[in-house]
């Protein structure tokens, strides 16, 4: 409990947020589940066909090969393996909301690869950018290793007879191996009918193996976009890493949330209804229908912004607890940078450090940054008071 602690005051470098802000209640829905069971040939065809879709990952592949290769094992030999979940997005679009790495063991034994560890990073973002892995990334060995199961232990009197073999291998055990049925539970929302937020929620509910996830990371996987690759990419920028005066990223991905909430309420803050958790799902879905030509201007404006404020000064949204507050973020940036945002310019509105005190010790802006801070009526006060102020 107390390492708990720890961790979260060590993460706590940010404030004036509503963590707890989900704003989803079960009751609201009407949702079903079907189970099938799929023997893992078929599974493998879904995989590759895009009917089963594995979202952008929330963290990369984990498994060693020990653990993979035990997977295969209780697959060949009959034992019963944990059912997966999926969400029907759409008529034959099923996104994998728990049973992802379990998933990717079976596609990499019948792929006859297995991903490296000091690699996976960087085959997360591939994967990604294309949706799978590309052949010539399969069959590259800098990416991947030959997949041979590895079952011995030392201490083993006996050898396993599964010890080594690989899926062109499997001999008597193939047809076992590919008719092998696995419990698939497939999860649609039949109200709301204008949304797929349950989709959130069941993720949240199913996929914690015992951990809480936080909301961004959630998004990640279920709202991945060619906008949130541009996200992925901002958050490396060393401008911003030096106005967060964090270097490294979030392991949680907050400051991926930071930069998602500053977009939206840049580009959508008129549609703005809380909670701040339903309101940046809603706008990362309409991300994935943003222009594609629109992403580099967003991410040039972004920089130049950030380059503005570094020059300006580096602790510019910083409060008085020294901590990084996203009220003042978000508020300064949408401040200005909308007009140049609405023309598609690079024409960012200069402010001075004067005016940014003002604004931070505005009574208006402070009471509307302490309490309440999702409401509708804090929010739009504070984008108010910012653009009267330094806009």
């Amino acid at each position: 409990m107390e390492q708990e602690l720890e961790e979260t005051v060590e993460q706590k470098w940010y404030e004036d947020d509503n963590d707890d802000d989900i704003g989803y209640s079960f009751k609201e829905y009407d949702v079903t589940s079907t189970p099938n069971d799929f023997n893992t040939k078929t599974i493998i065809d879904f995989i590759e066909s895009g009917l089963f879709k594995i979202p952008g990952f929330q963290r990369n592949y984990i498994w060693d090969l020990k653990r993979a290769s035990k997977l295969i094992e209780s697959i060949i030999i009959g034992l019963p393996i944990p059912q997966v979940f999926l969400y029907e997005e759409s008529k034959n679009s099923y996104l994998v909301i728990d049973g992802q790495q379990r998933l990717l063991t079976l596609y990499f034994f019948f792929k006859k690869r297995f991903p490296k560890k000091e690699k996976r990073f960087e085959l997360r973002q591939i994967f990604d950018d294309n949706g799978k892995f590309p052949d010539e990334i399969l069959h590259n060995d800098d990416y991947f290793e030959d997949f041979k199961l590895k079952l011995n232990e030392a201490s083993q009197p006996e050898k396993n007879k599964l010890h080594g073999i690989s899926y062109p291998t499997l001999g008597e055990f193939k047809t076992s191996f590919d008719l092998r049925t696995v419990r698939n539970i497939m999860i649609k929302q039949n109200f709301p009918t204008d949304d797929d937020s349950a989709m959130f929620e069941i993720f949240n509910r199913l996929n914690s193996g015992g951990v809480v996830l936080k909301p961004q990371e959630i998004r990640t996987s279920l709202y991945h976009s060619k906008f949130y690759n541009h996200l992925y990419k901002l958050n490396l920028n060393e401008n911003w890493r030096s106005l967060l005066n964090k270097s490294e990223p979030d392991i949680h991905m907050k400051d991926v949330e930071i930069l998602l909430r500053g977009f939206a309420m840049l580009l959508a803050s008129d549609d703005y209804r809380p909670s701040m958790t339903r309101f940046l799902n809603e706008f990362s879905k309409k991300s994935r229908n943003f222009k594609p030509e629109s992403l580099p201007y967003f991410q040039q404006l972004f920089e130049s912004f950030c380059e503005k404020a570094v020059a300006l000064n580096q602790k510019m949204f910083v409060s008085k607890s020294g901590k990084f507050s996203i009220t003042v973020f978000e508020s300064i940036f949408v401040a200005l940078c909308s007009d140049a945002a609405k023309k598609e310019s690079l024409d960012i509105k200069v402010t001075t450090n004067v005016t940014i005190e003002l604004l931070k010790s505005n009574s208006d802006f402070i009471k509307a940054s302490q309490d309440n801070t999702a409401g509708k009526g804090n929010v739009e006060s504070r984008l108010r008071i910012a653009k009267e102020i330094i806009g």
